[in-house]
């Protein structure tokens, strides 16, 4: 595995960005959690079972679409909501109220902490760039433009399919390979010459189904064995240390 740790016929990195390239999977988490404890208590009452900030969400809202993770978490709690409508006010309890809530904390913690970079992907980012390679994000966020922007590394990407560009283009998100799939074409590239790089097991299972050349998991929660699982070929705990195994 010759260059920066990828098997030869690889020519295009397609990265995840939440928890592989910076590190806003947690304050994802953090208004997750926050607004699906705000409506479990309103519903149930003081007896409620809180959002589990890890099993609840790698497993129902980790790497999905926001409103597919909101239908996901509440299914798993037998709960059935209105769909709504894309524009609902965050206090409406619709599947895309409770997204905007989300959406709203998510906005307020990015404005107040701001958005920081994995120093080891970006090492790993810019040797790839350096290989002749070229770079894409694939993300299911909608703020992904101003994510990148505020940690600095928008200018490392050739391509950009996020949450916006899926909607435009009515792409299926994580699980599906679509956005993935997209980010190859765009490239000019087949799937088979491209690595996709995440941490979610929903991206990996779009890895995996969409016959990628080389599929990277990310365990920034111990969940290397589902990684595997899932379809990975090789997990790491930063990308930089693909650039070490090459010394």
């Amino acid at each position: 595995m010759p260059r920066v740790g990828l098997p030869e016929a690889i020519r295009a990195c397609l990265f995840d960005m939440d928890g592989v390239l910076t590190k806003t999977s947690v304050v994802h988490d953090a208004a997750w959690k926050e607004t699906f404890d705000a409506f479990l208590r309103r519903r149930e009452g003081p007896g409620f079972r809180p959002f589990d900030a890890v099993a609840d969400y790698d497993e129902y809202v980790d790497g999905r679409p926001r409103a597919d993770g909101v239908r996901a978490f509440l299914a798993s709690r037998g709960i059935e909501l209105p769909e709504g409508s894309d524009d609902d006010p965050p206090e409406l309890h619709t599947v895309h109220g409770l997204g905007n809530r989300k959406n709203a904390l998510l906005l307020e913690k990015l404005r107040t902490e701001g958005a920081e970079a994995y120093p080891g992907s970006v090492r790993y980012v810019e040797a790839v760039r350096a290989a002749g390679l070229s770079t894409a994000v694939v993300s299911s966020s909608a703020n992904a433009q101003d994510v990148l922007t505020s940690a600095g590394i928008q200018a490392l990407f050739d391509v950009r399919i996020d949450g916006v560009v899926a909607a435009e283009r009515r792409l299926p998100g994580k699980p599906h390979p679509d956005t993935y799939l997209g980010a190859a074409h765009d490239l000019g590239v087949e799937p088979g010459a491209a690595a996709v790089f995440e941490d979610a097991l929903a991206g990996m299972d779009a890895g995996r189904s969409g016959r990628f050349g080389y599929v990277v998991g990310i365990d920034r929660a111990g969940q290397a064995d589902a990684l595997r699982e899932h379809g990975a070929d090789l997990v790491v705990r930063d990308l930089a240390e693909l650039l070490d195994n090459c010394t």
